[in-house]
């Protein structure tokens, strides 16, 4: 075992700081050292998106990186988007839209949805597809998801469809 590392970061808007082993993985510090379980791991290799969290604002996949490289920096989860009875905007889109099954790959939808509302226009449901080509779903068809977040790109636009 290598030696336990200290490590502050911030979570969610709070800063953390915690000793952790070099070899831990970011998923696993969140889930399981925080208990921050909305961040699933589905793959393990960064292909299903189901971990995608936002580190410094940029989506990453939380399978595929450690918790040391997040020393100094701001990770958001999905349980910083909102929580039942006070949801986002996208949250509720997503229940409204019916845009989950059964929810396993919600948490890096909203995530990368998140992260594609904030520096994309998304002028286009292309744009939408593009965006989430590295989230993998096998319940929803994707559809109703990019239903959902074509209803909040468009209401905050001022659109009406």
């Amino acid at each position: 075992m290598s030696k336990a590392r200290d490590i502050t970061v911030t979570v969610n808007g709070e800063a953390v700081t915690a000793a952790v082993e070099p070899r831990l993985l970011l998923a696993d510090f969140l889930r399981h050292t925080l208990g921050l379980t909305g961040t699933h791991v589905g793959c393990e290799h960064g292909v299903c998106g189901a971990c995608t969290v936002l580190v410094d604002g940029d989506s990453a996949r939380a399978c595929l990186m450690f918790a040391v490289q997040a020393d100094r920096r701001s990770i958001e989860t999905v349980e910083s988007l909102g929580r039942i009875g006070a949801m986002n905007r996208l949250q509720e889109a997503f229940h409204e839209h019916h845009a989950l099954q059964c929810g396993f790959c919600t948490p890096g939808m909203l995530m990368t949805a998140t992260d594609l509302m904030r520096k994309y226009s998304l002028t286009s449901d292309d744009d939408i597809r593009e965006g989430l080509s590295g989230n993998l779903c096998r319940c929803t068809g994707y559809e109703h998801v990019i239903k959902a977040i074509r209803a909040v790109v468009d209401s905050e636009a001022g659109n009406t469809r």
